[in-house]
């Protein structure tokens, strides 16, 4: 946990959960200290372009304070299917919480001939799709087969339910994992088991030739972030999220994913004009001991790629496994926004049953 220095101003932004339902989603369709604080860019690779002259422009907004306290949201919950949290993200209208893993080693899923294995789930890109409350609490599932292997995902808020935005149509490119090529929006059915096939997904291709597609929605400010890799190179787009849904492929804003990222990326979130990127391993791997770790978050500059700022996160650190695993905005209470990211977790040092645990960061500046 790291104090914040004085002098920090905080900005209050507040946002009603019925203006959130209102304004997005209603339209259906089928450590210790900075690492690197700056103002430089982050290499060739991490430069930026923003809106168009004409177009629409990049949603003011303040900054999350990475050196702020963390919080935790809930601790160490297990989630549908015994399997390992990739990544989350809120309905913020509801107060409930989505989350995606890998699906567990032995499923049978009916039309199945037998259990399968964890690792040919894993190479078909099979995930499970959880429902929570707030307090963690399992809701419901789905099972998403075919679809790849759970990096990030967004929810889109509508009066009649949620809508999920993941991965779709999974490749095994590298032999070992199934990644999504392109982007699929579906409505969560309590228990539904989903194919790319499925006549409640629909598509999205906006970047021709890209793979490693994943998607994030910023729902305060009605925004979706794809990644994307072209040419073995990773990128991120920033798109109005009803124009995506109706099928308009111009970005907002385009950055390249900066190379000081020097560990297993995890995860990532858009708030307003700033983007977040997670990135760590469990404790045990090269450079991630206890309590410390290495989960590092980084701000990025949607208008030119510029990194801001690096941040060790110190919060929940006396997990005995602690792998960091997605991000995501939640509308917290009174309206305040926060900076939400996820970690997977064993039940005992004996026991490597994974359970969850979310964290926050709710300090603005700027």
């Amino acid at each position: 946990m790291v104090e914040t220095p004085a002098g920090h101003r905080q900005t209050s932004r507040r946002i009603s959960r019925r203006g959130l339902l209102a304004a997005g989603g209603v339209a259906l369709g089928a450590g210790i200290g900075a690492l690197a604080v700056g103002t430089a860019s982050a290499g060739t690779g991490a430069t930026g372009t923003a809106s168009a002259a004409g177009g629409p422009a990049l949603p003011r907004s303040p900054r999350f304070a990475l050196d702020a306290p963390g919080h935790v949201l809930w601790r160490d919950k297990p989630l549908f299917n015994n399997t390992v949290l990739q990544a989350l993200a809120f309905d913020n209208t509801r107060d409930e919480l989505y989350t995606v893993q890998l699906m567990q080693g032995g499923q049978q899923l009916p039309g199945e001939d037998a259990p399968v294995a964890g690792a040919i789930r894993d190479l078909h890109g099979d995930m499970c799709l959880t429902r929570l409350d707030s307090t963690g609490t399992v809701l419901g599932h789905m099972f998403l087969t075919g679809f790849g292997h759970g990096v990030q995902i967004g929810v889109e808020p509508s009066p009649n339910g949620a809508y999920l935005w993941t991965e779709t149509k999974a490749i095994a490119d590298d032999g070992k994992h199934g990644w999504g090529s392109v982007l699929g929006r579906f409505p969560f059915v309590d228990g539904a088991i989903l194919t790319p096939d499925s006549p409640s997904l629909r598509q999205y291709a906006p970047v021709p030739g890209a793979d490693r597609t994943t998607a994030s929605t910023d729902p305060v400010h009605d925004t979706i972030t794809m990644r994307h890799r072209v040419d073995g190179h990773f990128r991120y787009a920033l798109y109005l999220l009803p124009q995506l849904r109706a099928g308009v492929v111009k970005p907002i804003a385009e950055v390249a994913q900066p190379d000081v990222l020097a560990t297993d990326f995890q995860g990532y979130a858009t708030y307003g004009r700033y983007l977040y990127l997670i990135e760590g391993n469990a404790f045990g791997h090269t450079g991630s001991d206890r309590p410390t770790g290495n989960t590092v978050v980084t701000r990025v500059r949607w208008t030119d790629g510029v990194v801001e700022g690096r941040q060790l996160m110190t919060v929940a650190n006396d997990m005995r496994f602690r792998e960091p695993e997605g991000m995501a905005i939640q509308v917290g209470p009174g309206g305040a926004p926060r900076l939400a990211f996820g970690f997977a977790e064993t039940i005992s040092d004996t026991d490597s049953h994974k359970i969850a645990t979310v964290c926050y960061l709710d300090q603005l500046t700027g």
